[in-house]
C-alpha cells in the first residue's frame, strides 16, 4: 500500500490531508531552497519595474513568461518578485491577505518538485492560507473527492477542484483589489511529459470569466516543448513574453535577462560580494576596479558565472586572497562571455584529482533526491566512498555542503547537472 493509500484512509480531516500533500519545499521562501537567490538592490531595476507594471494591470488575467538560458538569473527575479508581492497587502484594512497567492519553484533535484502531481494541491494550500475565506471551499472540494489529492489523479480534476473553484469564490471580494499573483519558477525542471498539459490548464483557468483577474509569473529556460505549449493559438492572448521589445520616447528598447544593463548589475554584485567578504576578513584586499571589470566581463551577463566565481573565492575553507589570485589567473585566458562550463573546467582543474572530483560531482548531481555525505559514502561503497568528504570539500563552488553531515548535499545550480 502506498503512502497516499495509507494516509487517505486515515481519520485526518481535509485540511490536514492537504497540508500533508502540499510540497512546502516548493514555496519560494522554503528553507529547503536556501540560500535564496535574489536580486541585489540596484540591480535588475528596469526588468523588475517592467514586471511590476504588468502585475498591476487589471484589464485581464495574464501569464508573464520570463525565459532565458541557464544562469542568467531567472530564479533570483522570481524570488524577488514573490517577496515584493508578499509584502503588498490586498487592501489597507487586511492583516493577512497579500498579493502573493502562491508559489511553486520546480526542481529536478527533488522528486515531488519535478512533477505536476502536487502542483495544484500546493497552490491551493497557500491560496487558502493567504485568503482564509476560501479555506472552507477547498475543504469541501476535498471532502467531495478525496482522491483529488492523489498525485496520480487527473491534472484537469485537480485544477478544477483545487485552483479554479477556490478562485471563483474570490471574484466578488477582489473586484476592487489589485490582482493576486502566482509565481512559478523553473518549469524546465519539471518532467517534460506533463508540462504542455499544465500550461494548457493554467490557460483554461485564466480564460474562465468567473475568476478574478490574476497574474502568473512563469520562468523557464527557452526549451522547445515549453515554447510550443506557450505559443498555442488559445494561449497567445494570455501570454506576455520577456524578452520583449518596448518603446519609450520614440526609442526602441529590449527588456530582457541579458541586456546591456546586466554588465553593470554583475559588476555591482561582485563589488557587494567582495565588500561582504572583507567584513569577515578585514585583511582581504579589495579588488581594483580593473579586476572587477575583468571578472564581470568574463561572466558574459550570466549571474551563475559571477556567483560561481564568488563561491570559489569565498569557499570558507581556503584563504580568499589566494583564491582571488588563482581565479584571476584562471580567467585571464578566458574570453569575455565565456561559457559557464569552461569556468567549471577551470575550477575542477584546481582539485587534487580532477577526474575523481568530476565523478563525485556527477554522482551528487544525478541523485533523484539529495543525500547527506554519509549516505553518499555508503552508496559508493568502501572503496570509492572512503574519501568522499575530502573530495567534496574541494567542490564547494558547485554545491552546498552542510556542517551537519546528517543534512543533504545540494548542488547550487541546474547547469551543473548539464555539465
Amino acid at each position: 500500500m502506498s503512502d497516499w493509500d495509507q494516509f487517505s484512509q486515515s481519520s485526518a480531516g481535509p485540511w490536514e490531508k492537504l497540508s500533508h500533500v502540499a510540497v512546502l519545499g516548493a514555496k519560494h521562501d522554503s528553507p529547503e531552497r536556501q540560500p535564496h537567490p535574489k536580486c541585489l538592490e540596484g540591480t535588475r531595476v528596469h526588468l523588475l519595474q517592467f514586471i511590476y507594471g504588468l502585475l498591476d494591470k487589471r484589464e485581464k488575467s495574464q501569464i508573464i513568461w520570463l525565459h532565458g538560458t541557464a544562469g542568467v538569473g531567472k530564479s533570483a527575479v522570481a524570488f524577488t518578485v514573490a517577496e515584493m508581492m508578499k509584502g503588498l497587502k490586498m487592501t489597507k484594512g487586511t492583516k493577512t491577505e497579500t498579493r502573493l497567492a502562491g508559489t511553486f519553484f520546480f526542481s529536478c533535484k527533488h522528486t515531488k518538485r519535478s512533477t505536476t502531481g502536487h502542483f495544484f494541491a500546493t497552490l491551493a494550500y497557500q491560496l487558502a492560507s493567504n485568503f482564509p475565506s476560501v479555506k472552507n471551499h477547498v475543504n469541501e472540494a476535498i471532502r467531495e473527492n478525496p482522491t483529488v489529492l492523489d498525485s496520480s489523479e487527473s491534472l484537469l480534476d485537480q485544477m478544477k477542484a483545487l485552483f479554479r473553484q477556490p478562485l471563483r469564490h474570490l471574484r466578488s471580494r477582489l473586484c476592487e483589489c489589485p490582482p493576486p499573483v502566482f509565481v512559478v519558477d523553473a518549469l524546465d525542471e519539471c518532467k517534460p511529459e506533463t508540462v504542455a498539459d499544465l500550461i494548457s490548464l493554467l490557460g483554461q483557468a485564466l480564460r474562465d470569466p468567473d475568476l478574478p483577474i490574476i497574474h502568473i509569473l512563469l520562468t523557464s529556460r527557452s526549451e522547445e516543448h515549453i515554447r510550443k505549449a506557450i505559443q498555442q493559438k488559445e494561449m497567445r492572448p494570455l501570454v506576455c513574453e520577456i524578452p520583449v521589445n518596448t518603446s519609450g520616447e520614440g526609442v526602441a528598447a529590449t527588456i530582457s535577462l541579458d541586456g546591456e544593463d546586466v554588465d553593470n548589475d554583475i559588476y555591482l554584485f561582485l563589488q557587494y560580494s567582495f565588500t561582504e567578504l572583507r567584513s569577515r576578513h578585514p585583511d582581504f584586499p579589495q579588488p581594483t576596479g580593473d579586476e572587477l571589470t575583468r571578472l564581470a566581463n568574463r561572466a558574459g551577463r550570466r549571474f551563475i558565472v559571477a556567483s560561481t566565481i564568488m563561491k570559489f573565492i569565498d569557499d570558507g575553507y581556503n584563504d580568499p586572497r589566494d583564491r582571488l589570485e588563482l581565479m584571476l589567473e584562471l580567467t585571464h585566458e578566458l574570453l569575455p562571455g565565456t561559457e559557464v562550463f569552461k569556468l567549471y573546467n577551470c575550477i575542477l582543474s584546481t582539485c587534487t584529482d580532477p577526474n575523481r572530483a568530476y565523478q563525485h560531482l556527477s554522482i551528487v548531481a544525478t541523485l533523484a533526491d539529495p543525500l547527506p555525505i554519509s549516505q553518499i559514502s555508503k552508496l559508493l561503497g568502501p572503496g570509492e566512498g572512503c574519501d568522499i568528504a575530502t573530495v567534496l570539500v574541494q567542490l564547494r563552488s558547485f554545491m552546498d555542503i552542510p556542517a551537519d553531515t546528517s543534512h543533504p548535499v545540494n548542488i547550487y545550480h541546474s547547469s551543473i547537472r548539464d555539465y
